[in-house]
């Protein structure tokens, strides 16, 4: 059963980096280049982009009220969001030495880069600003929060849980109490591993000697 559960695992996985693979040669297709995290364009697109924008008062006239009036709703999470994403930063720079995890980087997750479309007025602009902010808060948070599960409580939900962090599938079955320590175990090591491939296993062997 087990065997047939990583299978699976290893499909799932490669289908994901096939994905990966389709939607990058997708998105090359609209530029040339990045230099310095700025999207080079290919001759006279930026132009093209220009033309296509729509001002700012013809947006406007052509946005519903409704829309209109529950803006500032929407701009007041900005509140919440900020000091959600300042605690967890503290968080994760006490406690994450302290368990030998590694510490989720935030540039992964938090892309602000929209606002450099041409064909975008400068409210859209603010607007992409924000959603790209807000929901890579959520996204890096996630995974602050699924590291830590899986660090101290790695067992699966009795009900199915929709949209489950990455490391949700490696979790101890529920009821499996026989083999829970050993799962538990094998769930702190693969979050002290993360990053090793990237940083090296030396970095990581002289990182648990030093503490």
């Amino acid at each position: 059963m087990q065997d047939r559960i990583d299978e699976l695992r290893a499909r799932i996985a490669a289908l994901q980096d096939q994905l990966e693979q389709e939607l990058a040669e997708r998105r090359s297709r609209f530029w040339d280049r990045i230099e310095n995290g700025r999207v080079v364009w290919e001759e006279g697109m930026r132009r093209r982009h220009k033309e296509l924008r729509q001002h700012v008062p013809g947006f406007l006239a052509a946005s519903p009220i409704r829309h209109t009036m529950t803006a500032p709703v929407i701009y007041s999470l900005i509140v919440p969001f900020a000091i959600l994403h300042l605690w967890v930063w503290i968080y994760q720079a006490i406690c994450f030495p302290a368990y030998r995890i590694p510490k989720v980087p935030m540039r992964d997750y938090i892309r602000i880069d929209r606002h450099q479309l041409a064909y975008l007025n400068g409210i859209q602009k603010l607007n992409c600003v924000y959603c790209g902010y807000c929901n890579g808060v959520v996204a890096w948070v996630r995974e602050v929060a699924g590291r830590t599960e899986a660090f101290w409580c790695p067992i699966k939900h009795a009900m199915k849980t929709r949209g489950p962090h990455p490391h949700y599938a490696h979790f101890a079955d529920y009821g499996d109490g026989e083999n829970f320590r050993a799962e538990w175990e094998a769930s702190r090591a693969r979050m002290k591993a993360l990053n090793c491939a990237a940083q090296g296993c030396d970095h990581c062997r002289s990182q648990d000697e030093a503490n």
